[in-house]
């Protein structure tokens, strides 16, 4: 008499996958916790549900290092279905060999008060990780290791031993660590090694397991830098906002300009009538001892004519070369040499252009720090990046649309400017975005070649005069365009605030920052905006 048993495998093995996709999901709960524990978006003392934050940590890893363990053992002995491997590898027992060596190190020299032999700790408990991992079949050999540092990771939380209030120096060196960061630091960590673990014992161990832990492990990491971004730019919006947007008024009156004075504004006022007014101090003025409050409208001025400059330098130059060394110039030692000396170039620390800036351009632009510098340093920093772009765009147009037109009896020149440049320009966007991205937030060179007065009252009067016809020739008067002449900018500014004592200026710093966060975003929305527009047309 035979008996089925499919029905109650499959029982068992969905059971399985429940409780392994419940303790993946518990693992990345907690690590979601952690980050926003170090992200100090929920502070560590919290109460939840009556709790404290750290201490529903604790427990929630020595429940999850249970858990996991409780995988493990019941796939050894065979009361859940799995195909493991009959070790779980170098690479997973290395791993392993080197959270227990940093465990082993802290508990030494924490725990035990080991001041010289903490060393000799650390390899002990190292090597029996690293054994214990690659020794016995995967499925224990996966999780001993994981569930462990998870339970008592969770148990020094939960009793005490490290909490909020708790801090360390650390030996000899001069610093300290603090339970603010070590409790959300072990969460993190520890939760991602279950996590893995669990991912493994989700698919049954073996080649199916392995695979979906490093599913795992990069979308975690995917997770993370995003987790990062979006925590950043939190952080700096919670501390910057309040100050950024203090002071803000608006309202209905006849003569606006005869309150409010300014003078790159007030030239070109020629109506007074009602009109609605906004009037927003952090960004419409400077530095000065009569306002009733500061702002950073010089800076965000010289910012602009900074990006401004470099891209008008540095973009027709850079898609040029481009140009030439991908569609005219042979692919030989010329081209290789090229392509080195932009990557050694576009990796050149920033504060090289700087003292190249200061040493050479300085001198023959009137002897002054000055705007003209500062472009031309940042161009030079951007060059490198949109050469390297563009010929990477131009090499990724097919081949197929030069030889249509070539066919249809067009020149090379008309070809490269009619399709090819069209095709690539998407990519050479890109190059720009990021290109911009680096230059808008430097600070070293600009702070040897473009700014003297950290804090200025007005910004830089670049543009002087108008346009307009003349009774005289040549009969059209033309703005003057003055670059020579010192500016600040938000990255210098925002340095010259923190090296002044940022704990004397706290809100006028994290709002100078929030700015030029926003400008710096708003860069990259025009260029994305132009990436979408170009790929559009393309399409079409």
């Amino acid at each position: 008499m035979s008996t089925d048993t499919r029905g109650l495998v499959a029982a068992e093995s969905s059971t399985a996958e429940l409780l392994s996709g419940g303790l993946v999901a518990l693992s990345l709960l907690l690590v979601a916790g952690g980050l926003v524990g170090l992200l100090d978006l929920v502070p560590m003392t919290a109460t939840v549900g009556g709790l404290a934050f750290a201490t529903l940590q604790g427990a929630g890893l020595a429940l999850l290092g249970l858990g996991v363990l409780g995988v493990g053992i019941a796939s050894r002995t065979g009361l859940v279905e799995s195909q493991p491997s009959r070790s779980a590898g170098l690479l997973a027992g290395g791993a392993f060999a080197l959270v227990g060596l940093v465990v082993g190190g802290l508990v030494g020299a924490f725990a035990l008060g080991l001041s010289t032999l903490w060393p000799v700790a650390a390899l002990l408990v190292g090597a029996t990780a690293g054994a214990v991992t690659v020794l016995p079949r995967e499925d224990l050999g996966s999780t001993v290791v994981p569930a462990l540092t998870a339970v008592v990771a969770g148990l020094v939380v939960v009793t005490g031993v490290v909490e909020p209030g708790w801090s360390w120096q650390m030996g000899d060196l001069s610093a300290t660590l603090h339970g603010d960061v070590a409790v959300p630091l072990v969460t993190v960590v520890a939760g991602l090694l279950a996590a893995w673990t669990a991912a493994k014992a989700y698919g049954g161990f073996g080649s199916r397991g392995r695979q979906l832990g490093a599913w795992l492990l990069v979308g975690a990491n995917a997770a993370w830098m995003v987790a990062l971004l979006v925590g950043l730019v939190a952080f700096v919006t919670i501390r910057g906002f309040e100050p950024m947007t203090r002071g803000i008024r608006y309202g209905l009156f006849v003569q606006p300009w005869t309150w409010f004075y300014f003078p790159p504004i007030e030239e070109y006022v020629i109506i007074e009538a009602p009109v609605v007014w906004f009037y927003w101090p952090f960004v419409m003025e400077g530095v000065a001892l009569t306002n009733e409050l500061n702002g950073v409208l010089p800076a965000i001025v010289g910012t602009f004519w900074l990006v401004a400059g470099a891209v008008t330098f540095a973009v027709p130059l850079g898609v040029g070369a481009a140009v030439f060394l991908t569609e005219y110039a042979e692919q030989g030692r010329f081209t290789g040499l090229v392509e080195v000396s932009t990557n050694g170039l576009w990796s050149t620390p920033s504060i090289v252009y700087g003292l190249f800036g200061l040493a050479f351009l300085v001198p023959r632009l009137g002897n002054t720090t000055s705007i003209l510098s500062g472009q031309l340093v940042l161009g030079f920093m951007l060059l490198p990046l949109v050469v390297i772009t563009s010929r990477e765009a131009l090499k990724s147009v097919p081949d197929s649309y030069r030889d249509a037109s070539a066919a249809l009896g067009v020149s090379k020149w008309e070809t490269i400017r009619s399709v090819v440049l069209p095709a690539a320009l998407p990519g050479v966007i890109t190059g720009v975005i990021l290109g911009v991205g680096r230059i808008a937030g430097e600070t070293a060179p600009i702070l040897l070649v473009m700014v003297s007065d950290p804090f200025p009252s007005q910004a830089a009067r670049v543009v002087r005069g108008s346009f307009h016809f003349t009774g005289s020739f040549p009969f059209v008067a033309v703005p003057t365009v003055d670059l020579v002449q010192s500016s600040s900018a938000l990255p210098y500014q925002l340095y010259a605030i923190i090296s002044a004592g940022v704990g004397q200026r706290p809100d006028f710093a994290w709002g100078t920052a929030l700015v030029l966060l926003l400008v710096v975003l708003s860069f990259y929305a025009v260029g994305i905006a132009s990436r979408v527009y170009f790929r559009r047309k393309l399409d079409q």
